[in-house]
């Protein structure tokens, strides 16, 4: 972990992380960890910087080590409803409450903390710098990834387990084969251009 980050005098300090900002489909995930100074986890750093591999083996070893943990989740619908960002911080609200033991202090991943009615900071690439935030980070990946997996099960046509909702080339050209599923964000700009050409034909 960094060294020019100063960690708030504390006991039960929770760190909060989000994966799926930028996916097309399915949920924007959040997990809140507090970790147990008594038995410390190595290898924390970057969900992204990580093996798939290393990230399971780490999310199992969070969560039967770490004080608490929790995730959080907003889904498609609300998503299109309040926006990514709002849906973000609700998602992270959820993580927080959801928490077995309430921290008294939280840091988040990021520039911006959503009103936890607890003390709170950002920290800006905070899954590199605080150990927490870092658990948190692969506890959501871990998680989003499998939601990935299950829906590559239903819909094994779109690719799903190869670039996880991610817009990439491949998933647009398989969203205008095989059309608009419910669990997308209908108000993406890439899902939304697809539905109005659609409409444009009907």
């Amino acid at each position: 972990m960094s060294d020019d980050f100063i960690r708030p005098n504390a006991q039960f300090i929770a760190g909060v992380d989000e994966v799926g900002r930028g996916p097309l489909v399915g949920a924007v995930v959040t997990a809140a960890v507090i970790l147990d100074p008594k038995k410390p986890i190595t290898g924390l750093m970057d969900s992204k910087k990580l093996s798939e591999k290393k990230r399971q083996q780490l999310a199992l070893e969070i969560k039967e080590k770490a004080l608490a943990w929790s995730l959080g989740r907003a889904e498609a619908e609300e998503i299109d409803q309040i926006n990514i960002l709002q849906a973000t911080m609700v998602a992270m609200q959820r993580a927080v409450a959801g928490l077995p033991t309430t921290p008294d202090y939280v840091l988040v991943d990021g520039n911006r903390c959503p009103n936890f009615g607890i003390a709170c900071e950002s920290v800006v690439k905070g899954d590199a710098k605080v150990a927490e935030i870092s658990a948190a980070s692969i506890i959501a990946k871990v998680a989003r990834d499998e939601e990935m997996y299950q829906l590559d099960k239903q819909f094994p046509e779109y690719g799903f387990a190869n670039h996880k909702g991610y817009p990439t080339k491949a998933h647009l050209e398989k969203i205008a084969q095989f059309g608009v599923l419910d669990n997308y964000r209908k108000s993406f700009k890439p899902v939304a251009k697809i539905l109005a050409a659609k409409a444009s034909y009907e």
